[in-house]
C-alpha cells in the first residue's frame, strides 16, 4: 500500500507505543503533534477521533485510534514485516495477550493508578477481576518464551510490552523479575531506541531528562 501514513499523537501520551509500532514497520510517515486540550479538542481533529484523544493514524482514507487496535492494523496492512504470526492458529496467543494487555491489564493498572480498588465481594463485576489476578497472568504470558505470543517479536509485544515498561516506570506494576528480563529483551530494539528519541526531543523542555 502507497497511501499516505499521518501519526497524530503528543509526546506525552500513548502515542509513544505506536511511534514504536511505526518504527518497527519501517514505512515513511507524517507526524502531527497535537496539543491537549487545544488542537487535541479542535473541530479538524474531532473529524479524527470524536474522543479529542492521541494516538491516532490516517493511511489513505482509513483512520485507526486507540493503541493496540493501530498495532494490530499495522501489522496487519505490512505483513512482510513480520510482527503479525502468519493467519493459522499461531494467531491464537498474539491476540489473547494483545487483547489481555488492552483489556485487563489497561483497566486495572488505571484503576490502582487512582487508588480504585475493586470489592473482594464484586470482582466477578468487573472484567479483570483483581489486579493481583492480572498481574500473575501477565507474568505467566511473558514467562512462557521469548516473546508474548511465542518465538516471534510482534505487534502484540510493542503494546504489551510498552504497558509493562510504563507500568514499571510509574510503580503501577511491580518490578518482578519476570517483568524486568522481558523489559530489557524487547527495549533495546533498535525501533524502540529510535522511537523513544524522536519522542524525547519532542518533550517541553521542563519535562526532558524527567
Amino acid at each position: 500500500m502507497t497511501d499516505e501514513l499521518v501519526f497524530y499523537t503528543n509526546p506525552m501520551s500513548r502515542g509513544r507505543i505506536v511511534r514504536w509500532m511505526l518504527e518497527e514497520v519501517g514505512r515513511p510517515y507524517r507526524t502531527e503533534l497535537l496539543d491537549f486540550g487545544s488542537s487535541m479538542k479542535g473541530p479538524a481533529y474531532l473529524a479524527i477521533n470524536p474522543m479529542g484523544k492521541v494516538p491516532a493514524i490516517r493511511h489513505g482514507d482509513t483512520v485507526v485510534t486507540e493503541a493496540a487496535a493501530i498495532c494490530a492494523y499495522l501489522a496487519d496492512v505490512f505483513p512482510e514485516t513480520g510482527l503479525a504470526p502468519p493467519g493459522d492458529r499461531r494467531r491464537g496467543a498474539y491476540y489473547r495477550w494483545m487483547f489481555f494487555a488492552a483489556g485487563p491489564v489497561e483497566a486495572a493498572l488505571s484503576n490502582k493508578a487512582f487508588g480504585f480498588e475493586v470489592p473482594n465481594e464484586r470482582r466477578g463485576m468487573i472484567g479483570y477481576g483483581s489486579v493481583e489476578d492480572v498481574v500473575n497472568a501477565l507474568e505467566y504470558a511473558v514467562s512462557q518464551s521469548e516473546y508474548i505470543a511465542g518465538d516471534q517479536f510482534t505487534a502484540a509485544d510493542v503494546y504489551a510490552g510498552s504497558q509493562i515498561g510504563w507500568g514499571m516506570m510509574f510503580g503501577t506494576l511491580e518490578k518482578r523479575p519476570a517483568f524486568e528480563n522481558y523489559w530489557k529483551r524487547i527495549s533495546v530494539r533498535p525501533a524502540a531506541v529510535r522511537a523513544r528519541e524522536i519522542d524525547d526531543a519532542l518533550l517541553p523542555p521542563d519535562r526532558k531528562g524527567a
